[in-house]
């Protein structure tokens, strides 16, 4: 049971939301009218405040400015039959934050801020969930150093926030993926399975090179060999082989422990697909492609869901795929949006009402 919250609330004078077309929005660039901030100062969290959506002021000796302090998460709500709104999972995006929370050196937050200011937060500008298929509305929580100090140390006081963008599907089209040799995402030991700002900052340079190339994301490897796959970009990923569904392991602690990848992971056995979490060669990959037994590659994350790829470039091979011919992963889409949008039992308690 979620505590309750007092909140205080200033509402916006007026919504930005008059006049405007929710349809074939672009990811990641519309705010709803409100946003969620609360303050950790002296060893404590401070009032929860909703506000409307506004710049927030920071002094250039900003710790999270200069040390990288700061962590955040993606979750979504969707439109239910009948005008609810519910969110997919956010339990499992609270523990995730809090374990990226205490990797980085920050101040775990409490559950009833982040699950019940997230819950009012959304329930007053639930009119910005868009009501269009593969549509949702994007949850931004987030955290950072709020210091005024330079200095190498954790700081002592940080920001937490929320912040909500309706939004269409992520990638509109299956995508090329480069297999990227050189440059490395994590590294044991590493902060490859928090949710920090930096792992994503990193990865933009050799996703650049990538993408002069033609290709859309990279397909990263491990530190040591570069020989075993990772995950894709903003995603996990998955590949069927033989009609069997691996995807890379968590254990070495480099890649993220998404929660769509689980929700796919559990989704794919109720269809009796069996699924392996284990270490995969590129190498392996190869050869069940030359060999015909590698049919599909999809990757799966909160903002993409599930997206198709239609080639891997390795060294100087091609693979190529038909997403027109997909069943796995089509099939994986459908059941994750049946119940997500509430045509289909939530038999794992998965969505949470707003």
């Amino acid at each position: 049971m979620i505590a309750a919250l007092d909140v205080k609330v200033t509402l916006a004078e007026k919504s930005k939301l008059e006049g405007l077309s929710l349809e074939k929005i672009p990811f990641g660039r519309m705010f709803t009218d409100h946003m969620l901030i609360v303050h950790y100062e002296n060893g404590s969290w401070q009032q929860p405040e909703i506000k409307p959506y506004q710049p927030i002021t920071i002094g250039p000796s900003n710790a999270a400015l200069h040390y990288g302090q700061s962590i955040f998460e993606g979750i979504k709500a969707y439109p239910l039959p009948g005008g609810e709104v519910a969110i997919f999972r956010p339990m499992d995006n609270f523990h995730r934050f809090n374990i990226s929370a205490e990797r980085m050196q920050m101040p775990t937050v409490p559950e009833e801020i982040f699950i019940e200011g997230m819950r009012q937060l959304i329930e007053i500008d639930k009119a910005w969930v868009p009501q269009y298929p593969e549509h949702a509305l994007y949850i931004r929580p987030f955290m950072f150093a709020s210091d005024d100090a330079i200095g190498v140390r954790p700081s002592e006081k940080y920001t937490f926030m929320i912040i909500l963008s309706p939004t269409g599907p992520y990638f509109t089209a299956p995508m090329r993926i480069y297999v990227e040799e050189h440059f490395v995402r994590a590294v044991p030991g590493g902060v490859g399975y928090a949710k920090t700002a930096g792992n994503y900052a990193a990865s933009m340079y050799p996703t650049a090179k990538a993408r002069a190339k033609g290709y859309d994301q990279v397909l990263w490897t491990d530190a040591l060999e570069h020989r075993y796959v990772q995950e894709i970009g903003v995603m996990n990923v998955f590949f069927i082989v033989n009609g069997k569904a691996l995807t890379p392991s968590l254990e070495a602690g480099t890649i993220l422990a998404g929660v769509t990848r689980n929700s796919v992971m559990t989704v794919l056995k109720e269809m009796g697909v069996e699924v392996e979490e284990r270490p995969i060669a590129i190498e392996e990959l190869l050869e069940a492609y030359q060999a015909g037994q590698l049919t599909e590659v999809f990757g799966a994350g909160t903002a993409a869901t599930i997206s198709q790829i239609k080639e891997l470039r390795y060294k100087e091979t091609d693979m190529f795929f038909n997403p027109e011919a997909a069943p796995v992963a089509t099939a994986v889409l459908q059941k994750l949006n049946a119940i997500r949008y509430g045509h289909e039992a939530d038999t794992h308690g998965w969505m949470f009402g707003v």
